[in-house]
């Protein structure tokens, strides 16, 4: 509840702070409800780059080939 609010007051009043806060906090979760869509869809759009260039790597004499994994580089650890 808004802190403007005095807990000793009219009852209409404070109704209309908590739907004006509700009202608020409804807006504000819209926002963030679509930025979470927003970073969703650039996590998407990133791993399906990175999911083309992992299977599109070439080597220097043009065979395509997969890229080497950090596993790769140190078998025995």
């Amino acid at each position: 509840m808004s802190q403007g609010v005095d807990l000793q007051a009219d009852p209409a009043t404070v109704a209309a702070s908590l739907t004006a806060e509700a009202t608020a906090l409804e807006g504000r979760l819209r926002q963030l409800r679509e930025a979470v869509q927003v970073v969703n869809a650039r996590i998407a759009s990133i791993a399906e780059s990175l999911q083309t260039l992992r299977g599109t790597a070439t080597a220097p004499g043009g065979d395509e080939r997969r890229s080497a994994s950090p596993e790769d580089a140190h078998p025995h650890r």
